[in-house]
């Protein structure tokens, strides 16, 4: 008998790579409640319950299996000021932006670089 995966303490975000220009996407929401991906993560769909996060993880399957992004997983979060910000560092490092360059990418703008570190 197999164990089954663990998964991430909720809640959670999913994130995963562009596949063709390798920059860092997060699962949101579109108008309709369709999931899509976005480069803000501010917009980023945070996942309360198991059947959200179960969502999450279909939806980087199909993902992944399209080749439209690779290294996608759940992350777990807190929610500050109503946004989810990362509580591991790797993570949290990942939706700044590209680290050579801090006035471009993520960190140059009002995204989460101003959270606190943790």
């Amino acid at each position: 008998m197999s164990a089954a995966a663990k998964r991430v303490p909720l809640p959670a975000i999913l994130l995963a790579n562009d596949l063709l220009d390798g920059d860092v996407v997060f699962a949101t929401a579109d108008g309709a409640g369709a999931l899509a991906w976005t480069r803000d993560p501010a917009a980023a769909l945070v996942a309360a319950d198991d059947a959200a996060a179960a969502r999450l993880e279909g939806f980087a399957a199909a993902a992944l299996a399209g080749n439209r992004v690779v290294d996608a997983y759940l992350v777990d979060v807190a929610l500050e000021s109503g946004q989810p910000v990362p509580r591991h560092f790797r993570e949290r490092f990942k939706t700044l932006g590209p680290s050579n360059r801090p006035d471009l990418g993520k960190q140059a703008g009002d995204g989460i670089a101003s959270a606190p570190k943790g």
